[in-house]
């Protein structure tokens, strides 16, 4: 979960919602420059955080606070496994965009554990065997991560509160055209993106977090009921070219 400091608590999104977010956000791309099965890809985008389940596992730091995803380190290969095998019903061009977004996660921690590297392997062959399969070019493989890599950046950037302030330009990462983008917010609150990649001139989105009050808990299971009955609350963003 993504974990952000209030002034009398913290604001949670699940992972879930964040890559809900990511989707809506490539739902506006270009339609005349979208990398391949466009359909298929944003299922990819919307369910590449489904291992997450925040209402079930440890998600306490040692001082009873809530834990941001970014400080866990603990490598989980059958909860990745099961990730990689639940994507194949949706498709193997979904599982093949998923694989390779567990690839890029958890190739620089290869040579630690057997079993991790081992399973990475299984992921190179599945992800070679797919797109040959499927009669795609490497390219386009490459270009849809690439894009989804892209809509997951800029969605952590929003859920993160990573927007600079004083109208400062930020780097996302290079979309599918190779090109770098970067995100800037206006004094108005309005977010410009260049260069500007989207079908429209504006448009919102948003997310879903949960507000607690609560600072610390003693265990997850409190936890876990303190984000069941929390407040909801949206947070919206408007892009717009000018």
């Amino acid at each position: 979960m993504i974990v952000n400091a209030t002034t009398d608590g913290w604001e949670i999104i699940y992972h879930r919602a964040h890559a809900l977010l990511a989707a809506q956000l490539a739902g506006q791309w270009q339609r005349k420059n979208a990398p391949v099965r466009l359909y298929e890809t944003l299922a990819a985008i919307s369910h590449h955080d489904d291992l997450e389940k925040e209402w079930e596992q440890d998600h306490l730091t040692p001082a009873g606070t809530p834990r941001d995803f970014t400080l866990i380190t603990d490598i989980d290969v059958p909860m990745m496994a099961q990730l990689a095998n639940n994507a194949r019903y949706r498709g193997r061009w979904v599982a093949l965009l998923i694989s390779k977004h567990i690839s890029r996660l958890n190739e620089p921690q290869r040579g630690k554990l057997a079993e991790l590297d081992e399973f990475l392997d299984v992921q190179i062959e599945n992800q070679q065997r797919w797109q040959k399969e499927l009669g795609i070019e490497r390219e386009d493989v490459d270009a849809a991560y690439a894009f989804m890599q892209w809509c997951d950046r800029l969605s952590l950037i929003l859920c993160q509160q990573q927007l600079p302030a004083d109208e400062r330009w930020l780097e996302i990462s290079q979309g599918p055209d190779g090109r770098q983008y970067s995100i800037m917010q206006r004094q108005d609150r309005l977010i410009n993106v260049q260069p500007w990649p989207f079908e429209n001139h504006q448009f919102t989105v948003n997310v879903e977090a949960c507000n607690l009050t609560q600072v610390q808990f003693h265990d997850c299971q409190e936890l876990s009921q303190a984000l069941q009955q929390a407040d909801i609350k949206v947070l919206e963003w408007t892009f717009a070219e000018n």
